[in-house]
């Protein structure tokens, strides 16, 4: 069997039946052959020393590229809870990991792993000035990592989980690692309406590092596709499908102080987000002139 063969074989195994993303389809995959290259050789003024150089170069080539190929699927796995204790052994280790959220597709990491926040940092190609947002699990562990108190009662529990990031005084009580955003006293917070990340933040124990999956800069992504030259730089890329985004990404608010808020960043649910917060009557902050 040769090699466009053995692939062609291959290619309908690599398909996940519980994210019901098939990567590729055998049935419009053409059979590719190196035929023209020998019997056309007179054609093309090509000794027949030359077509078969040329065919043992393809044929190399073709190695190569199922080899990698083979390399970058190994790390997909669908965002189920089936998987959901090796993306926490993951994170524990101090690894990178991708994840769908109720936005975007994200890098997360353990947030108190001063070498897994670094490594965020250097794959996306993003300034350390930039800050990371953090994931828990559930509202009630937001109180662990950032100053609740001052808030209206029920306010954080009508935006979340949900596509919102709440920007809260960091405190001094805060478990977080003083290695994360330092400088600052605050942080942005996020529970997403997703159940995957959700279930592995939980199971961390602790804060997860989220930031969206691309190279600073560029695009943001909605499927895995959309980052997948960044693949190799994960322990594990959990496929959680075409995510029902426009690109936008959360909404961040800025809650630091008490009565007032103010939009950072427009995006997903945002006029949902506004009618919250001024339901619990707080007040736009005014712009600084």
């Amino acid at each position: 069997m040769n090699i466009p063969e053995r692939i062609a074989v291959r290619l309908p195994q690599l398909v996940f039946p519980s994210s019901k993303v098939v990567l590729y389809n055998h049935n419009r995959v053409r059979k590719l052959g190196f035929v023209p290259f020998l019997t056309h050789k007179r054609d093309l003024g090509l000794g027949l020393g030359l077509g078969l150089g040329l065919s043992k170069k393809m044929s190399s080539s073709m190695e190569n590229c199922h080899v990698d190929v083979q390399n970058k699927l190994e790390v997909v796995r669908p965002a189920t809870e089936v998987y959901a204790q090796e993306a926490i052994e993951a994170l524990k280790a101090g690894k990178v990991i991708a994840v769908p959220t109720d936005t975007l597709y994200g890098f997360a990491c353990d947030a108190c792993s001063l070498e897994a926040v670094n490594r965020i940092y250097e794959m996306k190609g993003r300034k350390h000035t930039s800050p990371l947002a953090i994931c828990v699990g559930d509202v009630s562990q937001i109180k662990h990592f950032a100053v609740t108190e001052y808030l209206p009662h029920g306010l954080l529990d009508s935006l979340l989980p949900g596509p919102v990031t709440v920007i809260l005084r960091r405190g001094e009580s805060s478990a977080l690692e003083k290695s994360l955003n330092p400088g600052l006293d605050s942080v942005g917070v996020r529970v997403p309406d997703c159940n995957f990340i959700r279930v592995v933040a939980r199971g961390l124990g602790k804060a997860v590092a989220l930031t969206s999956a691309n190279l600073s800069g560029q695009p943001s992504s909605l499927c895995i596709k959309d980052f997948e030259n960044l693949w190799n730089r994960c322990a594990y890329v959990y496929d959680g499908g075409v995510l029902p985004s426009n690109r936008a990404g959360s909404t961040i608010v800025d809650l630091t102080r008490p009565g007032k808020y103010k939009i950072l960043r427009p995006g997903s649910a945002k006029e949902e987000t506004l009618a919250i917060l001024e339901k619990h009557s707080l007040v736009e902050e005014a712009p600084a002139i």
